[in-house]
This record gives C-alpha cells, sequence and structure tokens, in this order.
C-alpha cells in the first residue's frame, strides 16, 4: 500500500490520472456511489478495489466518463449482495479512480486514492446506479499541545504493533513518523491496523483530529494486548519445539555415542519404551513430573551403573499401576440381590448393606465415599467368599490380603528406595495386580496383626482406610500420593476386642452370626453338596446323601459355629467314594447316618459336656471364643486349710479378678444361704475350668463360678441342665455380656435346656432364631438370687 497527501504519484496512477479534475473548492456536488463490502477507504490513502457487481462497475463506468470522483461508502452487513440505501454507512470517501485492470474472472480491479471526507445528503438516482448529492467534510488542522502528545503516544503505539504484527510492513511506521498532520496520521494507522469494519469505519466517522486520535489510540491499546498475549503463546510454543528438537538431537547423539561405545544394547530400547508408556498415559501431573525426571537419569546412565536396576524397577512400578482405569458397577440392584442370594444363605444384613451402597452410588456418583466394611465372626461362617461374591456382584476386579501375622510396617506401606530389593507394600502390589482403581480389595484377619521393633503394622493401615485422607495414600517406595478413595475396602475378623481402637472407629463392623442346625442343613444341600460333587467328579453319578445323616455330622462329627468343617467331612465322604469307583467297586446310592462311620469313623463329638447327674460345687458357663460359641464347666473344690484360693485352668487377667469378685459376694451373703462364716478360714478353695491348655479370659462367668461357690459350700446341688453367663457385682447384681448369640447357639447345640442370662441382654433376642427361642428355656436375671433360684435344687437329700 502507497501512502499520498494531495496527489496521486504519476509511477503508479495511469496518464489519464493527470487529466482528472479536482473540485476542491465546492462544498455539495452529486457524484456515483461505489459500495464495498469488506474496506473503508480513508483520504489521503491509495486503497486498491476489487469490482465485481454490476451496479458497482456502472458507477465505475459513469465517473470515467464524466471525468468525475467516485464516493466510496461501506455498507453495514457485508453478507448484503444488493445493498439499498439504507445499508449503506452515511459518511464515505470522495476517490480519484486511478489505474483500472480487468481480471481473468471478470471482476475489475482499480486503485482509488482517497481524497476528503463526504457525508451523503441525498440519494439522487437508485439504478442503474446510486448517485448521491455529497457534502465535503473540511477538518481543521490545528496542532495544539494535547494533539502533539496523542500524536506521539499513537506512534509509540503503533510502532510496537509493528514489531509484533508480521502483516504489518515496517515502511508503514516509517511512513506515520513522517506525517506532521493529526487527522492523517490517524486515518493512515486506520488504513494498516487490523481492526475490525466497525472499528474503523468509526474513525472515519470522527472529524475532530485529537478526538481521532484519543479513540485511535484505545483500539492500538486493545490491539497490543492481544498481540502481546500471541506473541508470548508462539514464544512458549516455540521455545517447545526447539526443547524437544534440542533433545532429538541430544538422544541421537547419544545413542551414536553408546553405539561406538558398545553399550547400546537393550537400555536406549527400554528407556525408549518407557518414554512412551509415560507419554501415553493420564499419569497426575506430580507422577508424570516424577516418572520424567528419573527417566531423564536412566537414559544417562552407563548401563553398568549400580542404580540402573532400582531406577528401572521403580518406573516399571509407575506405569504399571493403575491411576485411571477403573470397571463400571453393575447398577442393577435387583440382579445384584439375585447373585448375592445365588451364592450366600442367609446374611439378610450383609446382602442389605451392600444393596444400599449400590443404590446410593448410583444417585450420589463419585461424591460418595466407599465405605470401609468389617466382617465380624467366627470362622467358616462365609466372610471371605462373601467378599468375592461382592465383587462379581458389582462387576469389580477382587484382591485379597491376609494380614494374620504380619508385624512389620513396610510389609504395609511398602520400604524406601534406598534398600536393597525394596518393593512397595501389599496395598499398592495388589492394586497393581487388580490392574484398576475401584476393586473388591479384602484384607484378611486384621484382628491378627502385630507390632514389634519394626513398627505397628496396624497403625500403617489408618491412613488406607480412612475415608478421608486415602485419595492421597503415600506408599514409602513409591513416595507419590496414589488415590484409594474408589476401592471398596472390605476386612474380616474373628473378634473385635484385638484390634485397636484408632483403626476400629474407621470400619463400619457387621456381625457374622453361627449357623444353626437347619441353617446348615440348608447350606448343605444348596452350596456344598454341589460343590463336592463337582469338584471329586461325581456330579453325574446318581448318588444322594440323606438329612439325617447331615444333622449326625453337623451334631457329632463336627463342633462349629460356621460350615468348612462340615464341608471337609462331606469331602472325605466323597473321597472314599470316588476311589472305590476308580477302584470299580460299586458304591451305595444313598448314605444315612447309620453308615457314616464306614467313611468318617467315630463320632468325634457328643453332648457329654453335660454332667449325667445333678452335682455340688459344678456349674456350667457359656463362653464366646473367635471359634464361635462354646459352653464348659466351672468346678470347686473344697478342702481342709486356711482359706487359701488355688485357680487352675489357664484364667486371664480380667477373669481372676472376676472369681474375687463372685468369691467376696458368697462371703458377704453367707448366711442366706446357709454357710459357715468360718468356713471360708478353715478350707482352701481350688477353682478348675477343664481344658486347661486353652487360655481363658473374661468377666462373663462370673454368676457361673459364684453358683458353683455357693454350691460347694452350702451342699446344694447344680442342675445339670442349666447353663449360664452374667458378670457379677459385689452387691451381686448380674450385668450383660457380649457373644449372646453365640453363646445360645452353643447351649443349643450341647443339649442344654435352661440358659441364665443378664436382664440387659434381652434386646438381643431379635438375633435369636426362631427355633432356638422355642426349644431353649431362657431366663432373664438382674441379681444372684433369681440365678440361685433357677440353678440350685435346695434339696439336700
Amino acid at each position: 500500500m502507497t501512502y499520498f497527501k494531495e496527489k496521486i504519484d504519476p509511477s503508479i496512477l495511469e496518464e489519464d490520472m493527470e487529466e482528472l479534475e479536482i473540485i476542491a473548492d465546492m462544498d455539495e456536488l452529486e457524484l456515483p456511489i461505489l459500495p464495498v463490502r469488506d474496506t473503508v477507504a480513508f483520504p489521503q490513502i491509495v486503497i486498491p478495489l476489487f469490482i465485481g457487481r454490476n451496479r458497482s462497475m456502472l458507477a465505475l463506468e459513469a465517473a470515467i466518463v464524466e471525468k468525475s470522483e467516485l464516493v466510496v461508502v461501506t455498507q453495514r452487513d457485508v453478507e448484503i449482495d444488493d445493498p439499498s440505501t439504507s445499508d449503506l454507512y452515511e459518511i464515505g470517501t470522495e476517490c480519484a479512480v486511478g489505474r483500472m485492470l480487468r481480471m481473468p474472472d471478470g471482476t475489475t480491479n482499480i486503485l482509488a486514492q482517497g481524497h476528503e471526507r463526504v457525508q451523503i445528503i441525498e440519494f439522487t438516482q437508485k439504478t442503474p446506479y446510486l448517485r448521491a448529492r455529497v457534502r465535503r467534510l473540511i477538518e481543521e488542522n490545528e496542532k495544539t499541545l494535547s494533539t502533539d502528545a496523542l500524536m506521539r503516544a499513537v506512534l509509540a503505539l503503533f510502532e510496537k504493533c509493528v514489531q509484533l504484527n508480521r502483516n504489518i510492513p515496517d515502511d508503514a511506521y516509517v511512513a506515520a513518523m513522517n506525517i506532521d498532520e493529526a487527522g492523517w496520521m490517524a486515518d493512515m494507522v486506520a488504513s494498516v491496523m487490523d481492526f475490525t469494519l466497525e472499528q474503523r469505519q468509526q474513525i472515519l466517522d470522527t472529524l475532530d483530529p485529537t478526538l481521532r486520535l484519543q479513540r485511535l489510540s484505545i483500539l492500538l491499546a486493545q490491539e497490543l494486548d492481544v498481540l502481546e498475549l500471541e506473541s508470548k503463546i508462539q514464544d512458549q510454543v516455540q521455545q517447545e519445539v526447539d526443547k524437544g528438537q534440542r533433545e532429538y538431537f541430544l538422544r541421537e547423539q547419544l545413542r551414536v555415542i553408546q553405539g561406538e561405545l558398545g553399550e547400546l544394547d537393550t537400555q536406549l530400547a527400554e528407556v525408549n519404551e518407557l518414554r512412551e508408556r509415560i507419554k501415553e498415559m493420564a499419569l497426575p501431573d506430580e507422577t508424570k513430573a516424577k516418572a520424567e525426571k528419573e527417566l531423564n537419569r536412566l537414559s544417562i546412565m552407563p548401563s553398568a551403573a549400580p542404580d540402573v536396576g532400582i531406577i528401572r524397577t521403580y518406573l516399571d512400578w509407575i506405569v504399571e499401576l493403575p491411576w485411571v482405569t477403573a470397571t463400571e458397577d453393575n447398577s442393577d440392584l435387583t440382579e445384584v440381590a439375585r447373585m448375592l442370594d445365588s451364592n450366600h444363605f442367609g446374611l439378610p444384613k450383609v446382602k442389605e448393606r451392600i444393596l444400599e451402597y449400590i443404590a446410593v452410588r448410583q444417585r450420589a456418583g463419585s461424591k460418595m465415599r466407599s465405605p470401609i466394611l468389617c466382617f465380624v465372626g467366627p470362622p467358616g461362617t462365609g466372610k471371605t467368599s462373601l467378599g468375592r461374591s461382592i465383587a462379581n456382584a458389582l462387576g469389580r476386579k477382587f484382591v485379597q490380603v491376609s494380614l494374620g501375622g504380619i508385624r512389620d510396617e513396610a510389609e504395609i506401606r511398602g520400604h524406601r528406595r534406598t534398600y536393597i530389593g525394596a518393593l512397595p507394600g501389599r496395598i499398592l502390589q495388589n492394586m497393581r495386580r487388580a490392574g484398576t482403581t475401584n476393586p473388591v480389595f479384602m484384607l484378611d484377619e486384621i484382628d491378627k496383626l502385630g507390632s514389634d521393633f519394626r513398627g505397628d503394622s496396624s497403625s500403617a493401615l489408618l491412613e488406607a482406610l480412612d475415608p478421608e485422607q486415602n485419595h492421597a495414600f503415600s506408599d514409602h517406595y513409591l513416595d507419590l500420593p496414589y488415590d484409594l478413595s474408589n476401592v471398596l475396602f472390605i476386612t474380616t475378623a474373628n473378634s473385635l476386642y484385638s484390634i485397636p481402637h484408632p483403626l476400629l472407629d474407621r470400619m463400619e463392623s457387621i456381625e457374622f452370626f453361627g449357623y444353626v442346625e437347619e441353617e446348615k442343613l440348608s447350606i448343605s444341600r444348596q452350596f456344598l453338596i454341589p460343590r463336592q460333587l463337582d469338584e471329586h467328579g461325581l456330579a453325574e453319578v446318581n448318588f444322594n446323601i440323606t438329612d439325617n445323616a447331615i444333622q449326625e455330622i453337623i451334631c457329632h462329627y463336627t463342633n462349629e459355629a460356621g460350615v468348612r468343617n462340615l464341608e471337609r467331612k462331606i469331602g472325605q465322604i466323597f473321597r472314599k467314594l470316588t476311589r472305590q469307583l476308580g477302584e470299580h467297586k460299586a458304591i451305595p446310592k444313598s448314605i444315612n447316618r447309620h453308615s457314616l462311620n464306614k467313611y468318617l469313623g467315630i463320632p468325634s463329638f457328643s453332648k457329654q459336656k453335660l454332667n449325667k447327674e445333678d452335682e455340688v460345687g459344678v456349674a456350667t458357663g457359656m463362653a464366646y471364643t473367635q471359634a464361635g460359641g462354646d459352653i464348659f464347666p466351672i468346678e470347686v473344690a473344697l478342702m481342709p486349710g486356711k482359706g487359701g484360693l488355688t485357680l487352675t485352668g489357664q484364667l486371664g487377667e480380667v477373669m481372676k479378678e472376676s472369681i474375687q469378685a463372685a468369691l467376696s459376694f458368697v462371703r458377704s451373703h453367707a448366711a442366706d444361704y446357709q454357710i459357715d462364716p468360718t468356713a471360708f478360714e478353715k478350707q482352701d478353695i481350688h477353682l478348675h475350668v477343664p481344658e486347661g491348655a486353652i487360655p481363658k479370659d473374661g468377666p462373663s462367668a462370673g454368676i457361673t463360678m459364684a453358683t458353683a461357690l455357693i454350691s460347694a459350700f452350702s451342699g446344694y446341688k447344680v442342675r445339670r441342665g442349666v447353663a449360664m453367663t452374667g458378670e457379677i457385682t459385689l452387691r451381686g447384681k448380674v450385668l450383660p455380656v457380649g457373644g449372646f448369640r453365640e453363646k445360645l447357639l452353643a447351649a443349643h447345640r450341647s443339649g442344654i435346656t435352661t440358659v441364665i442370662v443378664p436382664a440387659e441382654n434381652e434386646k438381643d433376642l431379635a438375633d435369636i432364631p426362631k427355633k432356638i427361642q422355642r426349644e431353649l428355656k431362657i431366663v432373664f436375671v438382674e441379681g444372684m438370687e433369681d440365678v440361685l433360684k433357677i440353678a440350685l435344687v435346695m434339696d439336700k437329700g
């Protein structure tokens, strides 16, 4: 583009340009109108115009024939093909037509030089082309200090824009610098800047040069901000490109050097493979930065360096751990319930909790925190297998870690990389094995965790099992935050007593109760027998075990709260049958209770724990152990002496204190039961709990020991069919106990007919099967006087 003041350069325009008459002394005149779409013509500026519309060609030809000038006016909407008078701006520019060239596509290219601003007063002709009466707008060129300051400011802004915008030629700034009129400078700068059509027209409409410079300076400042931002982005992009090219060049050099040294082998290939995998993985920013840092260290190390293997193993763990991969949960509650019922008998509370979890997750989505469930109950009640069934029902991966006997904290949270052979802890190892971020993660036997000089392993689980902080679990080996918030943790325990309180507080415990005989029979029919038949290859054999045979196994060959030993006994029968088939011997079509001896031998258990008759000084108690409920006799023997007390049976400290409390109650109420107070000073007491190899502890045998002591000193016999449990106070009050359901199930299995339990445990009857409640006489007591009325036979004869 070329810039002019008054006349068109003869070297650029045609010779006939010299013949044009510039009418500068008229205020109003009638001229042809040339509408243009996407440009604004300014005074003193030469612009190229491309004319293709018929009306525009007629207006151009009229101007040439009349040897007059042409008014170039911008149309408001560039999309309009045939603009009317209302589609044009009111202010245009009077232009002289210079060189004209006809193009091969039928359009005409002309050079036009703007002379003056004109205002359209009235359109005098609309067809076949537009003509209008216009008035020239003469601007004042008075130069003031304010105008001079504005010109300098605009020139400074324009210089920066020219430097940043490659589309603006450098001589544009030189031309602007040599202009000494404010209005002309504003027009010239506006004509070369990448302003919008409306912004350029705004500059053309502004007649006051000072105001025009002010508006132009605002537009230039805005454009400069955009250009600086673009330049900054381009520089950043270029730096990244240059960095990538530099790294590529250096790696190629390194590859050649290593090739010359004979060190190329597989290390470079492995580094490149790791680099590609890290690049493709969706890793958290901190993890990705750490991986790239270690990878860069590995790439410059010689293959014989001792740290190569350590870094390579560390990077392998990063790329193999699941960071974002997750499985989609099964959202069909009906299907999940059906799958849980098909795999497990009973357990309504557990199944209800899982269905609630799925329902809430459907509504809340990712906002819901995964619960930490703790399944508590005797062995063989289905805790571990239920965890696997939950994973199958949800459609998740299942991983399992047995925590029994773990004493080293590093087993849970990993070893630091400074140690030789360091590895992540069990949690991250199993997360890699699962391959997803939301598996069902079972921590078996959490009550068997221990601690020693290597740390407290239970405390190491606090972070992993805390929904408030396990979104950034830190393993000592990885030393990076790892998100465990989507993992469904399930822990199992036989008892809650040995679990530290801070750890127990983070878990939602769900109790698994032992099974009664009818439940075990149903489980055998639905699950155990079909599974054992399939495992022993007997599914197609016409064979049956009768219900009375299964009940015989339950009562006399097993003594457990769960069904684990029951399944073993069934498997033992099937093994013998399979052997008979292998030896081509005939097998019976049915096994009943009378033929069990042939396959299982002599019964291992019986109900002989009960005394054959009522005895003095022997009372039956009920206990709750990790293997479920059980009953046990407590024996008291008196002998001449000086009031000494001997305790045997491997009793714990709490149980010994309970014996002292029971003895104090008996001595303080001796007169109530016709006991000579001096007997306590003339006789020694020996209290024994049989099965001395088994540790025993707890206060729940308090009323049993008090009953045995009173029976021994008073001579009254204790009823053989009565079992009891409850803690005793010095005043003879009976306090509630735990393991209520398991104790009653054990009493029922052992043939007990009457049980004496604390009155405050009456609320626990809801967990007792109706059949047990019908067959057991359950007596609730508040004090020892109520206990003795039921337990003692008040007839010494």
